[in-house]
């Protein structure tokens, strides 16, 4: 299904519901029980501020074309937190779970939103505008956190997740005040949350910025789609950099300043990320892992394993 939205500032929640039909009760949008399971709701505090809460999955696949009308001189940075939150979705079917993951990027970036079918979205949204961001953190000395606060052109910013998010994001959906406390509490959460991602950007790398097309955006996207499709052979940049229609210099440079991380780096550690969602939620063995991944030499697997992870593989499936 594929549906066309205009956001003119306040968010396209309404506009999503509207389109699938879903039942509407208070600031809960539910999914109707023909398309999925779950929820959406969300807050809007201000034209600065404002955060949405997406808990369910759909049995089709689901894309939003968005067309932005803002305001002139409106500015907003757009942090979107994925696989964070517990699934309070009951469902008998085998459903993927979102990989836990921060995005950060201008407004204008983010017009394509996919949503696969049965795919379990755990995540929240927040849509702030420059001018609050200065207010919050204008004060802090960080390259990292200026170019994020200073930013006139498209930029995009991934970064894991840390267990603080983590918590933060479950108390969204665990915690219950009575209705007249909502709207602060859930306007405090939110401010932690942006804390704890502006932490985080203390510690990334500083890489020169560049300029980003949206081409050049999705380029370097589909290259990253292609490392996470095949962890059994160590990317080749020359054959990524053909495809992606840029050179390898440009590939090296756009990939790292967008994840922090270069391209074998970024393979390897989403490798390692693998080979623990094997273990622990398949149950295979170390060698099973680690030959399914393209190792052909285990005491080298358990090397980058635990250099990653923390714990060699077999006591990692073993906690």
């Amino acid at each position: 299904m594929k549906i066309s939205i205009t956001d003119k500032g306040s968010g396209i929640t309404k506009e999503f519901a509207k389109a699938i039909g879903a039942n509407v009760v208070g600031r809960f949008i539910y999914i109707p029980e023909s398309k999925g399971a779950g929820y959406l709701t969300g807050f809007w505090w201000s034209s600065d501020l404002r955060m949405m809460i997406r808990n369910y999955h759909l049995k089709d696949d689901v894309y939003i074309e968005r067309t932005n009308e803002l305001a002139e001189g409106q500015e907003d940075i757009i942090f979107l937190i994925t696989g964070i939150l517990p699934s309070l979705v009951n469902s008998e079917e085998h459903l993927m779970a979102e990989q836990p993951n921060i995005m950060i990027c201008r407004h204008a970036v983010s017009t394509v939103m996919a949503m696969p079918s049965n795919t379990l979205f755990g995540s929240v949204t927040i849509a702030v505008s420059k001018k609050y961001l200065h207010q919050m953190f204008g004060e802090i000395d960080n390259p990292v956190v200026s170019s994020v606060l200073e930013a006139k052109d498209n930029f995009v910013f991934e970064t894991p997740v840390s267990p603080e998010i983590i918590k933060t994001a479950s108390d969204l959906v665990l915690q219950s005040f009575p209705e007249i406390l909502e709207s602060r509490y859930f306007k405090l959460k939110c401010e932690e949350l942006l804390c704890h991602i502006f932490m985080i950007l203390l510690d990334r790398e500083t890489v020169p910025s560049s300029t980003m097309h949206i081409q050049d955006i999705k380029a370097i996207y589909a290259v990253k789609a292609r490392l996470q499709s095949n962890f059994e052979e160590p990317p080749h940049i020359a054959a990524l950099a053909r495809e992606a229609g840029m050179s390898e210099p440009k590939l090296r440079k756009l990939f790292k300043q967008t994840f922090g991380k270069g391209v074998f780096e970024h393979y390897q550690s989403g490798r390692m990320q693998k080979a623990a969602y094997l273990l622990k939620e398949k149950r295979l063995t170390v060698s099973e892992v680690g030959y399914q991944l393209g190792f052909t030499n285990l005491s080298h697997f358990s090397r980058i394993f635990e250099q990653h992870l923390g714990f060699k593989p077999k006591k990692y499936s073993a906690m």
